[in-house]
């Protein structure tokens, strides 16, 4: 229908004097931008869902464990730990190095108060005995010292009749 109808119609293009448009040769190059370059943005941290399987119990008991188990050390404070435990173990080889003498002897050990027999001054005494200051006790002896009434033939023997006293036989002396 519309094609029938006669209608006036407008140029589609204009000449190109009517427009001010120029030729291609003569129209001016626009310079080109010069592209910039976009850093992309970060992704957001990602957010950890709970997940409630095996394997998450799992990873949270190992991160409960490491708040409960001691720390470690540095290297540093093992080689100063390490240092300081030789320097002990050297204060006791000096010590087991000094001048020192075994004696045979005899001396009593005194009875403590709770009855047991204290030996380090009997073992002292057997080492000032020999012209040293102090000793340690290596080997002791036990005797039963008992009254003559218990020799008499046909006594029965009583509780309290004998007791046992206890003697340093060998010291250490320093």
């Amino acid at each position: 229908m519309l094609t029938m109808a006669p209608v006036a119609s407008w140029p589609q293009a204009a000449p190109p004097s009517s427009l001010g448009v120029q030729s291609p040769a003569q129209q001016p190059v626009p310079a080109q931008p010069v592209p910039q370059q976009i850093e992309p943005a970060p992704p957001p941290p990602a957010v950890r869902e709970e997940n409630p399987g095996l394997i998450n119990e799992m990873g949270k008991l190992f991160e409960k464990s490491l708040a409960i188990l001691p720390k470690m050390k540095s290297p540093g404070e093992t080689i100063d730990d390490l240092n300081a435990r030789a320097k002990d173990a050297g204060e006791s080889l000096s010590n087991m190095a000094k001048p020192s003498l075994m004696v045979t002897g005899r001396a009593a050990c005194v009875v403590a108060t709770n009855g047991a027999p204290d030996c380090k001054a009997g073992a002292d005494r057997l080492c000032q005995s020999k012209g040293y200051k102090e000793g340690k006790s290596l080997d002791t002896d036990a005797a039963e010292k008992c009254s003559p009434k218990v020799f008499l033939p046909g006594r029965k023997r009583e509780p309290g009749d004998c007791k046992t006293e206890n003697y340093v036989i060998r010291a250490l002396c320093q």
